[in-house]
């Protein structure tokens, strides 16, 4: 027996190997090697000196304003993709016909095929002094300025992330017992009230995994706020692109990374203390 257990764990092993090997030399060295770089020094002609000092990490606040923008603008670009994503998960997971459902899917991931960089470039063309602006003024309204503004950021965001919303709604809705919710429309139920009361609790899990998701993506975005944002709305994405390819400061680049990445961490720690939190208070009123 012990012999079995031995060889089922090595060849459990062997099988996690690959994707272990894979973590540590492409997820766990590199953090090692930006946290080391972190407390350096920048050299005379940039880049990383050896030294242990805390000063770039006491010089965190010099950024304030790209950590203002970053924890501002992620969660409200993934409200903004909730807003719009749910009500079109709804719509496909409970109303569209099953046999459709897969065509509407495929619609949905198509932008995916398109590289973010080409999708942002029509935004500008679409944005800029030829786009709509042009047309606005051409029916009267006046001149507007839409490119470099919070609201065109706002757009972008929206228009490149909202795939990676809908889908776990979707998944989430899809899995709904729609026995219950015929069940509380025969109870006299209104619909609103079944929708609150039943159909939202339920899709809850899927909702906290997209926001999370493109919440954290959002973190070290740094696309769309250079391109729609005209760099004036910067995110810590900006700051990082600015620090290693730029000024070439790496500690201090390294010490924004290792503080981006302890609150991603303390976002999905957050998302998944909340998730089973509501999972098990769901479960205990079923029971």
């Amino acid at each position: 027996m012990a012999k079995q257990n031995s060889k089922k764990s090595l060849v459990t092993g062997l099988l996690l190997a690959p994707a272990a090997i894979w973590l540590v030399a492409f997820l766990v060295l590199p953090f090692i090697a930006i946290l080391v770089f972190s407390v350096g020094e920048r050299g005379p002609a940039g880049g990383y000196t050896a030294a242990f000092t805390l000063d770039q990490y006491l010089n965190l606040p010099a950024r304030a304003k790209a950590y203002w923008n970053t924890l501002i603008m992620a969660p409200v670009g993934a409200l903004a993709c909730l807003a719009v994503a749910y009500p079109f998960a709804y719509y496909l997971a409970i109303k569209v016909q099953e046999k459709r459902r897969m065509l509407l899917l495929a619609l949905v991931v198509v932008p995916f095929w398109t590289s973010l960089l080409m999708r942002t470039y029509a935004w500008m063309y679409i944005l800029g002094g030829r786009g709509l602006p042009a047309l606005i003024e051409w029916l009267g309204f006046g001149d507007h300025i839409l490119l470099n503004t919070p609201g065109t950021v706002l757009l972008g965001i929206v228009y490149g992330y909202l795939p990676l919303m809908i889908l776990p709604i979707y998944v989430g809705l899809e899995k709904l017992d729609t026995r219950l919710l015929e069940a509380s429309a025969d109870l006299g139920a209104r619909p609103v009230s079944t929708f609150f009361d039943v159909t939202l609790p339920l899709s809850l899990p899927g909702v906290f995994a997209g926001f999370s998701v493109v919440t954290i993506l959002l973190m070290g975005e740094f696309l769309i706020p250079a391109l729609l944002g005209g760099g004036k709305v910067f995110f810590l994405g900006n700051a990082l692109v600015d620090l290693f390819l730029q000024s070439r400061n790496w500690p201090y680049g390294s010490a924004i990374a290792v503080s981006l990445v302890a609150l991603v961490v303390l976002i999905m720690m957050a998302t998944s203390a909340l998730t089973n939190r509501l999972s098990g208070a769901r479960q205990s009123e079923l029971v």
